[in-house]
């Protein structure tokens, strides 16, 4: 298990905001992103891909480039990932404060179609390059309206993708079948019933897709009365994803949260796509938010409050080839007492994982 620090100098509000946006191969990300970087409001946007040719900013470009950053007549930026995204991230920052760049209000960051978010994620929620500066905002994930359904069965980056968003833009919805966009819609809030959903035609909600987000949603999943185990709520799509809301007794531990945090990274790794959670921490009555991205959970952050109306201790998990029984069997380790030993194991609660259940 690694657990990130993630900490930082600068308010939350004082650090850049960065919009990760991703989505399988065709799907839509250039129309949206263009469709953005005509807007005036958004002329100040820094963007950065992985491969420059693979993005179709064409029409935006100006003559003018210093070394890997290129000028856009939107009066954006636009640059490669260099050595590595923490680096490239850090070098933008520095030439931005020597005004060696045009200033820049947010950062858009365009994957190639085929990555994996989560590298990504965790180097936006933890390294320290990265987070002194910048925050992450929101995950957007294209899923094209016309071959989703065959992208998912076909390729597992395509549900991975899915899993990590905050909001799912369904695009080519003026092409597709209405009949086939109602269906992949009910699909894709299977696979991540916590992320918003908007439909798009040629980048019409590009706007909508790139607003201000709210870093610290943690939408709490009402169950149907046939998904009502205890409390919890489970979203079965196959035998591979699944999405899970557990809402908690009440207020843990600090204790309570290492050992889960530690728990869950050893026992299930890259299986736990992503995971938030607010939690409330008993004694104190801090309120904090957690996310943790595979293997990697972030140092929690306090907040001031609870960021809605909703109270309740909540946890939303999306997990790869995870039995939920064995996953609300691991959220034991949240009721440890302040000052106990955090190096627990599934073993320490009886758990067998051939009968599923507490022996």
């Amino acid at each position: 298990m690694s657990t990130s620090d993630g900490g930082s100098a600068l308010n939350a509000n004082a650090r850049l905001p960065v919009f990760l946006l991703t989505g399988f191969l065709g799907s839509g990300k250039t129309s949206l992103l263009n469709a953005l970087l005509k807007e005036r409001a958004y002329a100040n946007t820094a963007v950065i891909v992985n491969e420059f040719g693979a993005i179709g900013l064409d029409h935006l470009l100006i003559a003018e480039s210093t070394d890997n950053v290129v000028l856009l007549e939107a009066g954006c930026l636009c640059c490669t990932i260099a050595e590595s995204l923490q680096e490239t991230l850090a070098d933008l920052n520095f030439r931005r404060v020597r005004g060696e760049v045009p200033p820049f209000e947010r950062v858009v960051i365009e994957t190639t179609g085929l990555a994996n978010p989560a590298p990504i994620l965790n180097t936006l929620l933890g390294h320290p390059l990265v987070t002194e500066r910048y925050r992450l905002d929101v995950v957007i994930v294209t899923v094209d309206g016309q071959h989703a359904f065959a992208d998912i069965e076909r390729h597992v980056e395509v549900a991975k993708q899915i899993a990590a968003a905050d909001r799912l833009v369904v695009t080519k919805t003026d092409i597709a079948e209405p009949g086939d966009v109602e269906r992949l819609k009910t699909r894709l809030a299977q696979l991540n019933p916590a992320a918003d959903m908007l439909e798009s035609q040629a980048g019409s909600a590009a706007l909508a897709a790139f607003a201000p987000g709210d870093p610290h949603r943690v939408r709490a999943i009402q169950p149907s009365p046939a998904e009502h185990r205890h409390g919890d709520d489970v979203n079965v799509h196959d035998e591979h994803v699944r999405a899970h809301c557990f809402i908690l007794d009440g207020a843990v531990s600090w204790s309570g949260v290492a050992a889960w945090c530690r728990l869950a990274a050893e026992t299930f790794g890259d299986r736990l796509l992503r995971c938030k959670g607010l939690l409330e921490i008993a004694g104190s009555g801090e309120i904090v938010f957690l996310q943790g991205v595979q293997r990697v959970f972030h140092r929690p952050e306090r907040l001031a409050a609870w960021p809605d109306g909703d109270h309740r201790p909540r946890l939303v998990c999306i997990t790869w080839d995870v039995d939920e029984a064995e996953l609300r069997c691991s959220l034991r380790a949240l009721a440890l007492s302040a000052g106990a030993e955090p190096n627990i194991t599934m073993m320490d609660f009886d758990y067998d994982r051939e009968t599923q259940g507490v022996r």
